[in-house]
């Protein structure tokens, strides 16, 4: 395989070195799946993303952890979508259509304070019942059991990407926590490649509805994502499923990221309809660098 430019972009953070990385790789249809996971691998970020041309959509987004392709992933299809809008690579378009492993979801672009956003739509929120040992769960965050809020439900929710939602008490247990990811896979009998979403209602920042941690699956190959755009998504559709069940829609902020020194903001938005709850992220982005592998 000859060498490849990566466009390195922070997703979720308009500073270089905060939110999240995210590798873009422009043009990759005359690339292998195998060559896909190979260079996300040696790029090393939680994902790296491949843009390709789609029959049935303006572009295609194909996205790798170090260890294996993920369905839909937050952060680098904003970081992807920005790197396109801002080399012009989109024209004047202020909507298009992505094709991804979930399905074909809209995407919008629109200017905030002077800085491009990307609006995406997720996948159709679905969760499932954690019925595991809440006690081994804490542990393998090093936390105790008292330190999860158990007023609220232990769920893996999916906007895309399945991810276990856990409601925590206090913001200072978050500083506490050190993942010990190996024990994930046995204590998430019910879903054991999901990821581990510790969040909470009390935030630092006062426009800042949650602060959040992300821990990965041990099989990504990663151990934390800094700012997660599918974690947060399906957390507005949480909100009005378990938390304000009379809502029709939410709007808020997730604060991530912050205990890494890689602060994001994430913007999340949830709409009910009466058959179901479309759930949208957005965000902005920053070029890095590029290299060659």
């Amino acid at each position: 395989m000859t060498l490849r430019t990566i466009l390195h972009y922070d997703a979720f953070s308009s500073i270089a070195h905060k939110g999240n990385p995210a590798g873009v790789v422009l043009n990759a249809d005359d690339l292998h799946q195998e060559e896909m996971q190979s260079l996300a691998e040696k790029v090393g970020f939680n994902e790296t993303v491949f843009v390709l041309p789609s029959d049935t959509a303006d572009l295609r987004l194909r996205y790798f952890t170090p260890g294996h392709e993920i369905n839909l992933c937050g952060h680098a299809t904003v970081a992807s979508l920005f790197c396109l809008k801002s080399r012009g690579l989109l024209g004047n378009n202020k909507e298009i259509t992505i094709e991804t492993n979930v399905g074909i979801l809209p995407v919008s672009f629109d200017t905030r304070g002077g800085e491009l956003f990307i609006k995406m739509k997720q996948d159709q929120p679905r969760f499932i019942p954690f019925q595991g040992d809440v006690s081994r769960l804490a542990q393998s965050m090093s936390l105790s059991e008292e330190d999860l809020d158990l007023s609220k439900p232990i769920v893996y929710g999916s906007t895309g990407t399945w991810t276990l939602l856990v409601p925590i008490r206090n913001l200072h247990s978050f500083s506490q926590m050190i993942p010990q990811n190996n024990m994930f896979p046995e204590i998430l009998s019910e879903n054991p490649k999901s990821s581990v979403h510790p969040f909470s209602f009390k935030a630092a920042d006062q426009n800042a509805m949650m602060h959040a941690r992300h821990f990965s699956s041990p099989y990504s190959g990663t151990i934390e994502d800094p700012a997660t755009g599918t974690a947060s998504g399906v957390m507005g559709a949480y909100y009005l499923t378990y938390v304000n069940k009379e809502a029709s829609s939410v709007e808020f902020i997730v604060e991530q990221g912050h205990e890494i020194n890689r602060d994001g903001k994430i913007y999340v938005q949830a709409v009910r309809s009466e058959s179901s709850i479309d759930v949208y992220v957005s965000g902005t982005a920053v070029f890095v660098r590029e290299f060659l592998l």
